[in-house]
């Protein structure tokens, strides 16, 4: 799963996802949890973008009998925008981000989990 990012937020938090939460949301979050092998609800601050879209690199991955999954960010400014979004991401798995690195997240997923945060060229912008 590939995500393009240049200024735009990873979307609204889990905590403002879950306001007035209907019972399908609370079932698709449990869904994404357990893609994720994560056992706890995360920090109301964690962007719920993040979380989908490494369950849908999982859901993917297995679809395609893949050996492992890979959530990928592709940003294409220097300023990084999100970066925190995504150092307290990784932290449900107890990994410090780092840029242009793949990293293993530990879970209790049935398939490996990888993400990697990495920076564009940013000439690409200026076209």
């Amino acid at each position: 799963m590939v995500e393009g990012k240049v200024d735009e937020s990873f979307g609204p938090t889990i905590g403002a996802w879950q306001e007035d939460a209907s019972p399908g949301k609370d079932k698709r979050l449990k869904f994404l949890l357990d893609m994720l092998g994560l056992d706890v609800i995360p920090n109301a601050n964690v962007r719920y973008q993040l979380l989908h879209r490494a369950a849908s690199a999982v859901v993917e991955a297995k679809r395609f009998h893949a050996v492992a999954a890979l959530l990928l960010v592709h940003s294409f400014r220097e300023r990084r925008a999100g970066w925190p979004d995504y150092e307290a991401f990784l932290k449900l798995f107890g990994v410090q981000a780092a840029i242009a690195k793949t990293q293993a997240l530990p879970s209790a997923s049935s398939l490996p989990l990888f993400s990697a945060w990495v920076p564009g060229d940013r000439s690409y912008l200026d076209r």
